[in-house]
């Protein structure tokens, strides 16, 4: 039989074995400053970010299919891998240029979600932002480029450098790393979050994919959860005798003063932030756990594919769902969804994972309207870079702008924002190297938009978006892009 000493060592340790516990068990050291501000009265927001990491090319999602014109383009730079223009599914869109647009045909919901959700185009859901990527400051032409007259991004078309930078939004690189989604929740959280008042604190970024650049602050972090819901101790929740006498310690220690179990103030300190991770997460597991069940038939109805993506998605409506019993006005959730590196074959593995992709975030989506949350979550994607144009044999290589999509009730859907690039090899966006064409939209931009939806105020832009006025005032009236009603 252990003792209760004893137990509580096996406890702290077990908790500090998992990185992500260990994070959790972090950021609540910050708990107790919630704002003493009144109650919440207005409406609640999330931002989801869904995070395609490996590069995806995004050139073989989003296709002009003007001809002759963009799609000739296309298909001259993307040889044996360019998408019949008789297969693209259409979109409904004329940019300003004459230029139309069709999806890669693994992306018929998506498409759906372009065009008009059932067909109707008052709920025209998705939009796209064509060519962008991380900048530090506007690159005028491709000639700029080449002359070195422009700060670049560092490491560009390295994996672990670009997708830091892209949830950093900090291209140069930072002496303490920061994510803008904390840096977001560092001005946010104690002035929106009011309810969070009497010593309650639940963080307001959530993770499903494990600790990650974007959801870090400098005061506030992220609450990493799994579809199960919150992360427990290892070795409690069961039935056992021993799991119960853990648990039983557990709520012993949170009940009562931590200064009677520990001698030094590390020991107590570490007590203390163990005591509060357990409180919160039980907390959020007995929401989460009861709002299930009514989401069951809502899920079903949906259409989820039997796939751990549609686990993600749904945890994290879930996480939506409880919002009100969390005191959150505000929440950001982050899910990674990997394996979009294509060097050595990109149609037939792309396809497969589209096709996952496409069912999960239409179901994902029909299940918001159903609960009637479409209006309050917006959800985007990002990922490290954009890939070569020119094919490497049967896939292709790392490059730098892409194209990213944003959905939800907010959104203005059934647009394609930003400057679509020429496709051209060796035209005038294209830096070399097989077609590596640079951004003309920054991340910052991007960011930006969702960030005043989300309620920074312009004066906190700087403090969240540091490079924001190389491309854009604050203070300006207009949306940076304008892919937001």
């Amino acid at each position: 039989m252990r003792s209760r000493r004893q137990f509580l060592g096996e406890a702290s340790c077990a908790a500090i074995g998992s990185t992500s516990i260990l994070s959790t068990l972090l950021n609540l050291t910050m708990a107790n400053h919630a704002a003493a501000a009144s109650g919440f009265s207005g409406q609640r927001k999330a931002l989801v970010c869904l995070f395609l990491s490996g590069g995806c090319d995004t050139f073989n999602i989003l296709i002009p299919r003007d001809s002759p014109g963009g799609y000739d383009e296309y298909a001259a730079s993307r040889s044996n891998l360019a998408i019949p223009r008789n297969q693209l599914l259409p979109l409904n869109y004329t940019d300003a240029q004459g230029r139309q647009y069709g999806l890669n045909p693994a992306c018929t919901r998506l498409a759906e979600m372009f065009n008009g959700l059932g067909g109707d185009t008052s709920k025209k859901r998705l939009s796209f932002l064509a060519n962008v990527g991380t900048l530090i400051e506007p690159i005028p032409d491709k000639q700029a480029y080449l002359n070195g007259n422009v700060a670049l991004p560092k490491a560009l078309f390295s994996h672990r450098d670009q997708i830091e930078q892209w949830q950093t939004s900090v291209p140069q690189g930072m002496s303490v790393l920061s994510g803008w989604g904390g840096r977001a929740a560092d001005v946010i959280h104690s002035t929106l979050n009011t309810e969070q008042t009497g010593g309650y604190y639940m963080p307001m970024n959530f993770s499903l994919s494990g600790n990650n650049a974007f959801q870090i602050g400098r005061s506030e972090g992220q609450f990493v959860i799994t579809p199960g819901g919150a992360l427990a101790i290892t070795g409690t929740g069961g039935q056992s005798a021993i799991q119960q006498a853990k648990e039983q310690a557990l709520k012993d220690v949170v009940a009562s003063p931590i200064e009677e179990h520990y001698q030094s103030l590390f020991q107590r300190t570490h007590g203390r932030i163990t005591a509060n991770s357990i409180e919160r997460g039980a907390q959020f597991q007995q929401s989460f756990d009861a709002i299930g069940t009514t989401l069951a038939s809502v899920f079903a109805a949906a259409g989820f594919p039997n796939h751990w993506l549609s686990q993600q998605f749904q945890a994290a409506i879930k996480t939506i769902v409880i919002r009100d019993q969390l005191k959150l006005a505000r929440q950001t959730i982050f899910i990674e969804f990997g394996g979009w590196d294509h060097h050595s074959e990109l149609l037939n593995t792309q396809r497969g994972m589209l096709l996952t992709l496409d069912a999960v975030l239409y179901a994902y989506q029909k299940s918001l309207e159903a609960l009637g949350l479409a209006n309050d979550v917006i959800t985007f994607t990002a990922s490290d870079f954009g890939r070569t144009l020119r094919s490497n044999g049967q896939g292709t290589d790392h490059a730098w702008s892409g194209n990213q999509f944003v959905f939800g009730g907010p959104v203005q859907g059934g647009t394609v924002k930003g400057n679509f690039p020429s496709l051209a090899i060796d035209g005038p966006d294209d830096i070399g190297r097989g077609g590596r064409i640079f951004p003309k939209l920054a991340a910052d931009q991007y960011y930006c938009e969702l960030l005043r939806w989300f309620g920074v105020s312009n004066g906190n832009m700087d403090q969240v978006l540091p490079n924001i006025r190389n491309f854009y005032d604050p203070a300006s009236a207009t949306n940076p892009v304008g892919f937001l009603i």
